[in-house]
């Protein structure tokens, strides 16, 4: 779980920046990987400076993000 107040940005994994992004957050041991091993789909920035992998696409952790607010 995680909290949906706490989210700064959900972005695709697909360009370079991003992958750099990620990159980057796992060298300072900030990159936690919530994709359970599937493709990852979906990146969350956190405004802990975290950045969180998912297997979930953006629209459907948009959707649940919506739904409990």
């Amino acid at each position: 779980m995680v909290a949906g107040e706490r989210i700064l940005s959900i972005i695709s994994p697909d360009s370079a920046p991003v992958k750099r992004l990620m990159q980057e957050a796992r060298d300072r041991g900030m990159l936690i990987d919530a994709s359970f091993g599937r493709k990852t789909k979906a990146v969350l920035i956190m405004d802990t400076d975290h950045v969180i992998l998912s297997g979930l696409s953006p629209e459907t952790i948009a959707g649940r993000a919506e739904e409990t607010e």
